[in-house]
């Protein structure tokens, strides 16, 4: 397959290790990068990131087949593997880099997106109201390599790993599991 038939997707639901281990398992995810976007700083490090004063999120760029996966099942995914309704963190995780965020790359997914938050909330899917952002899309800084594959290759020796990705990897494996690879 080339990869000009791939479109791209960026979402921050937390930290980036739990997004990248969950969708890197769908069918049609052909490429998938832990990064920092929509800061005020270029190229920052992990370290600064965690500091919560750069304005970056922990993100992923996904890069999708369409005609395998499209852009609504992965909003779906999205919504239903983190909390969307919590400001700035995601469980223990606190601060602005563990916000909950869809940067959209055109028009299209705006509006795609902006409507299914719209449903969610008129289907009162979640408890208290959806406060992600939606954003465009700015300059995405790929994370440093050890980020990359975290889960699958340190997971195991991790405890945060062990306490907060494994449950969720889990659960979306047994949710989706029509939807793997």
């Amino acid at each position: 397959m080339e990869k000009q038939n791939l479109d791209t997707a960026i979402f921050a639901g937390g930290c980036f290790w739990c997004t990248e281990a969950i969708f890197k398992n769908l069918k049609g995810v052909e490429e998938i990068l832990p990064g920092y976007t929509a800061g005020k700083i270029q190229k920052p490090t992990y370290e600064q990131v965690c500091q919560g004063d750069t304005g970056h999120a922990e993100a992923v760029k996904i890069k999708f087949n369409p005609n395998e996966v499209n852009y609504i099942e992965l909003l779906e995914i999205f919504f239903s593997t983190h909390n969307p309704t919590t400001l700035n963190r995601q469980g223990e995780d606190v601060g602005t880099q563990y916000r909950s965020e869809i940067f959209y790359l055109d028009e299209q997914q705006k509006n795609i997106a902006q409507e299914y938050m719209d449903i969610l909330t008129q289907e009162k899917v979640f408890p208290e109201p959806i406060v992600t952002q939606l954003s465009k899309a700015s300059t995405f800084y790929v994370a440093e390599d050890y980020h990359k594959n975290y889960f699958e290759l340190k997971g195991g020796q991790n405890p945060y790993c062990q306490m907060v990705v494994k449950p969720k990897v889990e659960k979306f494996l047994t949710k989706y599991a029509n939807k793997l690879k």
